[in-house]
């Protein structure tokens, strides 16, 4: 029970760390200096750690990285 309130937490604070990013790129309207390269890497990294939280079937690992996944994708658009 207690990893699960941990692996939600690190979720939350790794995932809330791309936040920032987001919102500069929406309100500038710009991705320049975004390297896409290292955002569909990391997509892709995210979408095996989903995969790997199915097949684990941990919640914490599949909501963290959803999220994350969401982000990536927006910043990629």
């Amino acid at each position: 029970m207690l990893s699960t309130y941990v692996g939600f937490l690190a979720g939350l604070f790794t995932t809330a760390a791309n936040v920032p990013q987001v919102w500069k790129t929406y309100r500038s309207r710009s991705g320049e200096g975004l390297a896409f390269r290292m955002l569909v890497i990391l997509a892709n990294g995210l979408a095996l750690s989903i995969a790997c939280g199915a097949l684990s079937r941990s919640m914490p690992i599949i909501v963290a990285n959803s999220a994350g996944l969401a982000l990536v994708v927006t910043l990629s658009q």
